[in-house]
């Protein structure tokens, strides 16, 4: 099969081109509970660039060398082509989007719902994804697509979409009519974000973002007041707030100094959600003790959480705006994607 190859890292995301469009063995039915997908879509996450320049070495690739070569892509929707003897609910040409977490299912994470803390592995991030015409994934990690949705359509979903859910959710626990809700950063989770919090709650959604097209885009799916990111978002996130805050504040940036900022935008006991990742978050132990503020990080979501995702959309509740190119222009899209020319997600289609 065709498949874009990482190679090596590139620290500082200079290269002209990072992955490599080459022929490699299609994946195989190894164990009977095994499903391999014929790729409909890929989702180009800005993870996948922290993967580009070495962000994941110490976690995934320690000694720096016997994680490469890699296929990257960890948001993945196609239909079913193969599946193991033991495989049922589930046949050939069946439209599907991939959990991107495969366990083993009998840990006590994983009995609990939560297989991302699971051990396992997590493809396009320590084994092979989905930038490729097949994936090998595990019956586990299916989930049928509704008739309404394609495959291409919604494969950013599984990662993007489904991390941006995770984080509402909870939040919407306890936002009630009358608060507010923050969203920093309406690009591919932001936008899903925006949609999940108008469809699961009546708190007023507030969109920071430096990006003139992005507030429109946040303006044009619900949000309910736009902050521009020109420097003075604190202070206009206050004045919106008489002064105090919001009661949630959900991060997608994370780095270049919006942590402080979105624990600034966050009210005493309020909770600061933490997407986006890039930088430390550095807090003077006392200010946690007088605000009683919560920072809570949000690592993917579980399997059950990507069905309720799905139902959302096949409701027509939350739409994906997206960005096709073919997996031959798959470093386009990458340093596209790294330039900031992609307003809502891009996906790789073979």
């Amino acid at each position: 099969m065709k498949a874009q190859v990482l190679n090596q890292y590139d620290e500082k995301l200079t290269a002209d081109s990072w992955v490599t469009l080459q022929d490699v063995p299609d994946p195989k039915i190894e164990k009977s509970t095994d499903v391999i997908v014929r790729i409909g879509g890929a989702g180009v996450c800005r993870t996948d660039l922290h993967i580009i320049e070495g962000v994941w070495k110490p976690h995934m690739d320690p000694d720096g060398h016997h994680l490469l070569p890699l296929i990257m892509g960890h948001e993945n929707a196609g239909w079913v082509e193969e599946i193991g003897k033991e495989v049922e609910g589930l046949k050939v040409g069946d439209p599907v989007i991939v959990h991107p977490k495969i366990s083993g299912g009998t840990c006590l994470a994983c009995r609990r719902g939560h297989d991302m803390h699971g051990p396992g592995t997590f493809p396009g991030l320590d084994s092979n994804g989905g930038y490729a015409e097949y994936l090998s994934t595990s019956e586990r990690n299916i989930v049928a697509l509704p008739k309404t949705l394609a495959p291409k359509e919604v494969a950013p979903y599984a990662d993007a979409g489904l991390t941006a859910y995770r984080a509402v959710k909870k939040a919407t626990r306890h936002l009630l009519p009358g608060e507010s809700v923050v969203v920093i950063g309406a690009g591919g989770l932001g936008h899903i974000a925006i949609q999940c919090l108008k469809a699961m709650c009546a708190a007023d959604v507030i969109v920071v973002d430096k990006s003139d097209d992005s507030l429109k885009l946040a303006e044009k799916i619900g949000a309910d007041k736009l902050v521009k990111a020109d420097g003075n978002e604190v202070e206009a996130l206050l004045a919106l707030t008489g002064g105090l805050g919001s009661e949630a504040v959900i991060d997608f940036v994370g780095e270049k100094g919006m942590t402080a900022k979105g624990l600034a935008m966050t009210r005493s006991m309020g909770s600061y959600y933490v997407v986006g990742y890039g930088e430390n978050i550095v807090v003077p132990t006392v200010d946690m003790v007088i605000t009683e503020k919560n920072i809570i990080g949000n690592l993917v979501g579980t399997w059950a959480e990507l069905v309720e995702l799905m139902a959302l959309a096949d409701r027509g509740l939350v739409n994906l705006t997206t960005v096709d190119y073919s997996l031959a222009d798959a470093n386009k899209a990458l340093q596209d994607l790294n330039a900031g020319r992609i307003h809502g997600r891009a996906v790789l289609i073979p």
